[in-house]
């Protein structure tokens, strides 16, 4: 057994031996860890705290000289008036007995008065043992971590304004109070210590068909961060993530079979946090050319001090062989490639993106949700992001922001009724306060307007643009929980199809509860 550090010889020959002296207590094991950090104790002149003029100086130099198992602190002191436990002590003397050869009658003594608890030690020993070994036969993966995320969400949305068939129809379809769950389970494997393997399982509840809070209706505007639903249904597992990240050299690699944009950048340029309220608010101020795309893809990215250069391409149904369905390089592939030049220091960063996606358009403003919205096409857009953050926290937020412009072609004529977008903008700033109130909480507040449509194919005028509003507060329970209530507003969800001198608009309120481990 490795000596046991602190083992007060004097003081066990003083006092230990009494029951008022020292009670019969929990055993303190981190604090036995700790004298058990460092080496023996060969001299009392290696104690810092301990002069000649002491008055124990002489008996504690007899003790080293005769048994050598003085010991104190493994930053050289000695704190001989520190009280301990009788378990302590006992551990101690445990400790104490192995460098001893000789046990005379003092000793006798002492191991008799701590017998009980020398026996309980030893129990507790043996129990941690067993313990260790069970754990090292049962052990998940030496090289796998398992992170954990649980957002349980409960809220309902309002509509409001003058438009009386669209405030009707949509409270009557999306009006309730729902309460719902994401949850989503990281395995994070590294062979190398330099690579990655993520594999991700995701589930939720949220209804794809009449939960607001997912886009349902009346548009995609509304869809939150942490809204979830598999393609099978409510309640089924699925494979959110699995990708393999590793270093070439002065470049990182990715390929993935469930890969998301952001995986697969070597910066993100937004410190507003994914975990907000909308969305829309966590892509980085250009929801097109970040459209968080998720499919089968590869990337590769290089850094260099500040400088970034990442390129990567991403094909949502990759995984079908049939060309006029999916497939990789196809018109059905409906595949994102993004090339993103980035500067980040420590403080503050800039990027500037181009996002060619095939076979759809932007998912928000409602003039790309038409018929239209699954025609083959190509939408060309290009984004400058970046923010600016404090050094510490205090008034002065943390500023991210970004602004886009796309233009949009389609393959051919089409049959949907309306008049689809040719160009289209967007925009937003995100400013979060850390430390709000109390240490660790924190407020954010963003807003902007989601892509809208500048012009229309027709070359008729437009008047598309909707303001977006999310307000939000996280309450940090502790390292492990947090509560955010939440609110958004959206001014004119519909955009153009709102009928002109009419308004329609819509109030979201909603408290999230998050678990991390």
């Amino acid at each position: 057994m490795k000596p046991v550090l602190r083992l007060l010889t004097a003081p066990v020959a003083l006092g230990l031996v009494s029951p008022v002296g020292s009670q019969a207590g929990e055993l303190d094991l981190a604090a036995v860890n700790r004298y058990a950090a460092a080496e023996q104790i060969t001299g009392i002149t290696q104690f810092s705290d301990v002069k000649p003029t002491d008055w124990t100086y002489q008996a504690l130099t007899g003790l080293t000289e005769r048994y050598g198992c003085v010991a104190g602190y493994p930053n050289g002191t000695f704190k001989g008036g520190q009280a301990m436990t009788r378990f302590e002590a006992a551990a101690l003397l445990n400790a104490c007995l192995d460098r001893i050869s000789e046990v005379t009658d003092e000793l006798n003594k002492l191991m008799a008065e701590f017998e009980k608890e020398l026996a309980v030690l030893k129990g507790r020993v043996d129990g941690l043992e067993a313990k260790v070994g069970v754990l090292a036969a049962q052990h998940f993966s030496t090289t796998t971590k398992l992170h954990v995320e649980a957002n349980m969400v409960i809220g309902g949305n309002s509509f409001l304004g003058s438009d009386n068939d669209k405030v009707i129809d949509s409270r009557s379809r999306f009006g309730a109070v729902t309460f719902n769950y994401d949850l989503r389970i990281n395995l994070d494997t590294s062979f190398t210590g330099n690579d990655l393997l993520r594999t991700r399982l995701r589930t939720g509840n949220f209804d794809r068909s009449s939960n607001s809070f997912y886009g349902a209706g009346p548009t995609r505007l509304s869809q939150l961060e942490a809204s979830f639903e598999e393609e099978g249904g409510p309640n089924v597992v699925g494979i959110d993530r699995l990708y393999y990240q590793f270093p070439l050299g002065d470049f990182t690699l990715t390929l993935g079979a469930r890969v998301e944009q952001d995986d697969m950048l070597a910066m993100y340029p937004s410190v507003y946090p994914n975990s907000s309220v909308l969305d829309m608010f966590t892509m980085a101020g250009t929801p097109v050319t970040y459209d968080l795309n998720v499919g089968q893809g590869a990337g590769i990215w290089w850094k260099k001090d500040a400088w970034s250069v990442s390129v990567q391409y991403i094909a949502q149904e990759a995984s079908n062989g049939n060309p006029a369905k999916g497939g990789i390089g196809t018109q059905s592939s409906i595949a994102s490639t993004t090339v993103q030049l980035g500067y980040q220091k420590a403080q503050w960063a800039l990027a500037l993106a181009y996002s060619a996606i095939q076979g759809k358009v932007s998912p928000y403003s409602t003039n790309f949700m038409g018929q239209w919205f699954d025609q083959p096409g190509l939408t060309n857009t290009i984004g400058l992001s970046g923010y600016w953050q404090p050094v510490t926290s205090g008034w002065v937020p943390s500023i991210s922001a970004g602004w886009e412009l796309s233009q949009l072609t389609y393959n051919q004529p089409l049959n949907a009724t309306g008049d689809p977008a040719r160009h289209a903008a967007a925009w937003s700033v995100g400013l979060q306060w850390l430390d709000v109130l109390a240490l660790g909480n924190s407020a954010g507040l963003a807003f902007g307007q989601a892509p809208f449509a500048t012009s229309l194919v027709s070359g008729a005028g437009v008047n598309d643009a909707n303001w977006m509003w999310e307000w939000w507060y996280k309450i940090q329970i502790s390292d492990a929980i947090t509560i955010t209530p939440g609110l958004f507003y959206l001014s004119r969800p519909m955009g153009q199809d709102t009928p002109a001198g009419q308004s329609f608009n819509q109030l979201g309120a909603l408290v999230k509860t998050q678990f991390r481990f």
